[in-house]
């Protein structure tokens, strides 16, 4: 019996992930969530995946969970952490934390869908990087693993073009999630000084970020690969690009 095709997002129980898993839904897509939470909202489209991603053995076992139940012709590594901390304060365990969600987990995903990916002609991979990878101070190993997985975007694009798949990466600036506002109180200078940068004048929206995802997801966006799309309202106008 043939499967139906699906799309993996992690991180997809809330926040720019859920926000990404309701534009493909609309668009008549499965869709495989893999979060450490379940989510508190569920649709006939999605089957969601609890898993601890910086474990390796918990991330193959939802990969192969996703595999049995459908053929996954995309992936969105969208689960992410900040950790914050500068060079004088965060810890090894930040960095293996961060590097076990952002890098181990983005390339163990990719290894296990890579057949289908493969197979179906028209693979696509997204990673969610973030602004930060041009460097943000107290996000030490935050903006080092998220320029590390631009890295990993480009050399996969390189590797995989000729078998049909485009890996692109998302690059968010400041949006308005859970995680965003834990991290930066709205009340603090340096969150502040972010919302000036911005020239839009607005904040970002997960469904900013979920509109971007879904132009690189599309099977007509084939000629589109190893590019970094910063998401940011134009706050890193001025920046050296990474």
């Amino acid at each position: 019996m043939t499967k139906l095709q699906a799309t993996v997002i992690t991180g997809a129980s809330a926040g720019i992930g859920k926000a990404i898993a309701e534009r493909l839904i609309a668009q008549g897509k499965q869709v495989v969530n893999i979060d450490y939470a379940l989510p508190n909202w569920s649709h006939p489209q999605v089957l969601s995946l609890q898993a601890d991603l910086t474990c390796a053995e918990q991330t193959a076992a939802a990969a192969e969970q996703a595999k049995q139940a459908f053929d996954i012709t995309a992936l969105v590594n969208n689960a992410g952490a900040t950790r914050p901390g500068t060079i004088e304060t965060a810890s090894l365990d930040d960095l293996e934390h961060v590097v076990g969600l952002h890098l181990r987990a983005s390339m163990q995903l990719v290894q296990s869908f890579l057949p289908t990916l493969k197979a179906c002609g028209h693979g696509r991979v997204v990673n969610m990087a973030s602004r930060a990878a041009l460097g943000k101070v107290n996000r030490l190993v935050y903006a080092t693993t998220k320029a590390g997985l631009i890295g990993m975007t480009r050399t996969l694009a390189m590797e995989l073009g000729a078998d049909g798949i485009t890996v692109n990466a998302i690059a968010p600036g400041p949006i308005a999630t859970e995680l965003f506002l834990k991290s930066n109180p709205a009340d603090a200078p340096a969150t502040k000084k972010i919302l000036e940068s911005v020239v839009v004048g607005r904040i970002g929206t997960p469904d900013d970020v979920a509109q971007a995802v879904t132009f690189f997801l599309a099977p007509e966006c084939g000629f589109v690969t190893g590019q970094t799309l910063y998401v940011c309202g134009g706050a890193t106008l001025g920046l050296a690009p990474s």
